[in-house]
């Protein structure tokens, strides 16, 4: 058994939402510098503003404006800043009551150590030189070191002015380190030898690409390698039609189960070399592996399948495997 493998991995995908009328006209007043909340039933003064009040569940209508400039009201120290946060150098997080509101708004707060900072201390916002209605237009607190601090400063009621924002994209990503099993790792270390191979199941004899430690059919653990070709058949597939964020492939193009000769279970992969409405089950199908320089312990050793040219496979041959 080869030795078992890892790899970094990030999942990342930027979601796109509607703010909606309150929201929007939170993020609108922070592109254009102002901080605005909204006031509930009770007459408390929110930031960001709720999208309904709390206890009469009423839609939140009326808006303040309140101070860039507020009071810790708790905070913790981050010594070690990973990628995507607001700083990055060792800062705080903090609850920040802005003047003029009575709920707490969270960001991050610019000081050189945790001594630096300490609950009641006086901030301001620092504002981002480019704002484009995010919440990162607030680039972070930092103290306020002006002579006359103005504490808890009355919201001001405001209309509504200047365009509000509709929709704001916000970037999701995870980074993780994934370890492979045994038998995962095996079928990644024969792919950077440019062959497949899967596992036999030593109760039902069903072949599985990838390998994996026990049969999904019985549960019983598989250990006999098996050597498969590099060709198969599309059992069902789908057309991407829609462009998305880091596609390398433009629209449109197919993923496709493919039922590799021998194997009794399909796996995911592009179908290229032919026009997407051209694809079709039961097609014939050969890998197209990349340059053998560009090869690794992954699965897109392999670019793509492509058409073989043979008569396509009976329904009956694959149809227990869609």
């Amino acid at each position: 058994m080869p030795r078992t493998l890892s790899a970094p991995v990030t999942v990342a995908f930027d979601y796109t939402r509607s703010t909606g009328p309150v929201l929007g006209r939170f993020l609108a007043g922070l592109r254009d510098g102002v901080v605005i909340g909204g006031r509930t039933s009770e007459g408390r003064g929110v930031v960001p503003p709720l999208e309904f009040d709390p206890v009469t569940h009423a839609a939140t209508e009326e808006f303040v404006q309140v101070a860039d400039t507020g009071t810790v009201t708790s905070w913790t120290w981050v010594p070690e800043p990973v990628k995507g946060q607001p700083l990055d150098r060792p800062f705080a997080f903090a609850l920040v009551t802005l003047d003029g509101a009575d709920a707490p708004l969270l960001h991050a707060l610019d000081v050189a150590s945790p001594q630096d900072v300490q609950t009641g201390m006086r901030v301001r916002i620092r504002w981002r030189a480019e704002r484009k209605g995010d919440i990162t237009d607030i680039e972070c607190f930092e103290p306020d070191r002006t002579v006359a601090e103005v504490r808890g400063a009355p919201a001001t009621s405001l209309e509504a002015s200047g365009a509000e924002v509709t929709g704001t994209v916000v970037p999701v990503e995870l980074d993780y380190i994934y370890a492979a099993s045994p038998e995962e790792s095996l079928f990644y270390t024969a792919l950077s030898e440019g062959r497949l191979v899967g596992q036999r199941c030593p109760s039902c004899g069903k072949v599985y690409v990838p390998p994996r430690s026990a049969c999904p059919a019985d549960g019983t653990p598989t250990a006999e390698e098996v050597p498969l070709p590099d060709t198969g058949t599309v059992t069902t597939f789908c057309i991407v039609n829609v462009p998305f964020l880091g596609q390398r492939i433009t629209p449109p193009y197919v993923s496709a189960y493919i039922l590799l000769d021998g194997a009794d279970i399909a796996f995911l992969h592009l179908i290229l070399d032919i026009p997407a409405d051209e694809v079709r089950m039961g097609m014939r199908v050969k890998a197209v592996w990349k340059p053998r320089d560009e090869w690794g312990t992954t699965i897109e050793n392999i670019s793509h399948f492509a058409p073989t040219g043979e008569p396509d496979a009976d329904y009956e041959t694959y149809k227990v495997h869609l």
